[in-house]
């Protein structure tokens, strides 16, 4: 939750704190620049924001997060020896050059005067940074960073007065670029790095700051990063997660959101997420409620918005947002074993977390031009609404067996289009059939999410079967699946008739992992349910055509068999 323009703590604390009395899920609480001193990074203002320490370590009791901005610029404006971090760079020498000279390269981006830049293919940098983040870590203990403005963006067409004529500003061709020059607000291309002219290196600037501050919050946190950047370059996945920018509030932004996060998953850069419902313009209860619901699907889920516009968190704008923030985010934190899972399979073998539907179902030609609905992962349809005052939307659905996430309607599809009734504090959601999905009673953090034991959701395909993964570690360590500390576990069910678990391979995770519930959907009336040849309570229901089993725990770190008898009526 975030907002540029909270103007002080206690606006950010009032809107921390409303959230939270809502029952809303989240995580963490964001600050834009506005936290900092005159706009200087590695600051906060010891006025508007002089508990900001405190504030931080209520937010981590909480067992929530907190992460600040960080912009790619270094003010050049204070005097000398009041600011360290650019005293620092200075005395380094490891500022982005001026093409003439030794001195550094001077623009402006938010700070008084100028602004210079860390030029981040210089070794020394890295240390740079990372003592730099170290001390404002010793001053509030943040979580992880916001790195923006980092394409490198500049106020100026690169200096005040603009570029030199020169072969690099001015080449033979260019490309379709605002105002036809290639310096239009970033620095010129004839500046120096370490490693060769802003030319040649302008589009990785942001991966090189993204790698240095994963670096430096390893190094500081001695946990597993969190980072998201505005600027991208191949690779960045590694690194960094990604939101798209400074979205509209529009019906037709919220719907542009899809493509943008399916692209940037096939680029290999999951954690992606678009500004929910939007950072410019006002938005209205009725678009930010059911964007909303949409952003809860969106593997970076954050919402965030501009200074010159109305509130936008859910408590602001009504009881309409604040139902469907609570009904979205709920089914999102009941599934974040499934998407974590997700997660990691993105680390291990470069699949997509979201995806469109022809990664699926790629013989079925209708799924190819689908961008208003996506999957996570293989399992999970995403329905959202993208249009004001619907009581249906037309979905397709290719073929097999799919379950509706809310009252367990079955729709068995041979690839058509079908209208789904839609109430105004929920979004559409259908589970495929022959899908696995393993769940947790949802907390209002992932910190409370994560105490609680674990549920299967088994929704069987038309042959009776389904298949799903569980990938568990402790959440923070570094380097979780090359140390082997995980649980990867397999679930199977074949042609309706038991239910198994199996390691993947030989991780060593020993925490705590408790099953103590199962819902299998679309499977006929039995009469009695073993769990490892022990009878067990169990119910069923003849409507839905669901068997649900419970009232006992198992270690899930052992394999379990669930095992049944159908009724003969």
């Amino acid at each position: 939750l975030i907002r540029y323009g909270y103007g002080d703590l206690e606006k950010t604390k009032a809107v921390w704190n409303r959230t939270r009395a809502a029952g809303i899920p989240f995580d963490t609480q964001w600050n834009d620049l506005d936290y900092m001193d005159k706009n200087n990074d590695f600051t906060y203002n010891k006025n508007t924001f002089k508990d900001l320490p405190k504030f931080v370590e209520e937010i981590h009791s909480a067992g929530m997060h907190y992460i600040p901005l960080i912009d790619a610029g270094i003010s050049a404006s204070e005097d000398s020896g009041s600011y360290l971090p650019y005293d620092e760079g200075i005395k380094q020498g490891i500022f982005v050059k001026d093409a003439t000279s030794n001195n550094p390269f001077v623009g402006k981006v938010w700070n008084l005067v100028s602004t210079v830049w860390p030029d981040f293919t210089n070794p020394q940098t890295v240390n740079y940074y990372t003592n730099m983040l170290s001390n404002m870590h010793d001053s509030f203990a943040y979580d992880g960073a916001w790195i923006d403005m980092n394409e490198p963006s500049n106020f100026y067409n690169g200096y005040k007065n603009g570029c030199s004529h020169n072969s690099l500003d001015y080449p033979e061709y260019v490309p379709n670029v605002v105002g036809g020059v290639l310096a239009t607000k970033t620095l010129c291309m004839n500046a120096k790095h370490y490693l060769g002219s802003h030319y040649n290196l302008h589009n990785t600037y942001g991966i090189s700051q993204a790698v240095a501050t994963n670096h430096a919050l390893i190094k500081i946190r001695q946990k597993r990063p969190f980072i998201i950047s505005r600027s991208t370059w191949v690779g960045l996945g590694h690194y960094a997660g990604h939101w798209t920018g400074d979205v509209y509030s529009s019906w037709h932004d919220m719907k542009m959101s899809i493509p943008a996060i399916l692209s940037l998953n096939f680029y290999q850069i999951p954690m992606v997420g678009a500004d929910i419902c939007g950072f410019d313009g006002n938005t209205t209860a009725a678009l930010c409620s059911r964007w909303m619901q949409l952003g809860a699907f969106y593997p970076f889920s954050r919402n965030h918005n501009s200074d010159d516009t109305i509130e936008q968190d859910p408590v602001a704008l009504g009881d309409l947002v604040v139902q469907s923030s609570k009904n979205a985010l709920n089914i999102r934190y009941r599934l974040l074993p499934y998407l974590y899972t997700l997660f990691f399979k993105a680390h291990k073998f470069g699949d997509t977390v979201v995806r469109p539907l022809f990664f699926e179902f790629s013989c079925d030609t209708h799924t190819y031009d689908i961008n208003t609905q996506f999957l996570w992962g293989s399992s999970l349809m995403i329905n959202p609404v993208l249009e004001e005052n619907k009581s249906n939307i037309t979905v397709y659905i290719p073929f097999g067996v799919w379950y509706d996430y809310y009252d367990l309607t079955t729709f068995l599809s041979y690839g058509k289009n079908f209208t789904l009734p839609v109430l105004p504090t929920e979004i559409p959601l259908l589970i495929r059939g022959g899908s696995i999905l393993p769940t947790q009673k949802p907390g209002v953090t992932t910190t409370e999410s994560r105490r609680n034991n674990f549920e299967l959701l088994v929704a069987l395909n038309e042959f009776g079967s389904a298949r799903g993964e569980l990938y568990w570690d402790d959440g923070d360590s570094i380097n979780s699946v090359e140390r082997n500390d995980y649980l990867w576990l397999s679930f199977v069910t074949l042609n309706m008739t038991k239910l198994s678990s199996s390691r993947m391979d030989a991780g060593t995770f020993n925490d705590e992992v408790t099953l103590q519930r199962v819902e299998i959907f679309g499977i006929n009336a039995v009469k009695v349910v073993y769990l490892n040849d022990n009878p067990i309570t169990f119910v069923y229901n003849f409507d839905t055509k669901n068997l649900t089993v419970f009232d006992f725990e198992v270690d899930m770190k052992q394999p379990f068999v669930f095992s049944w008898i159908f009724s003969s009526k």
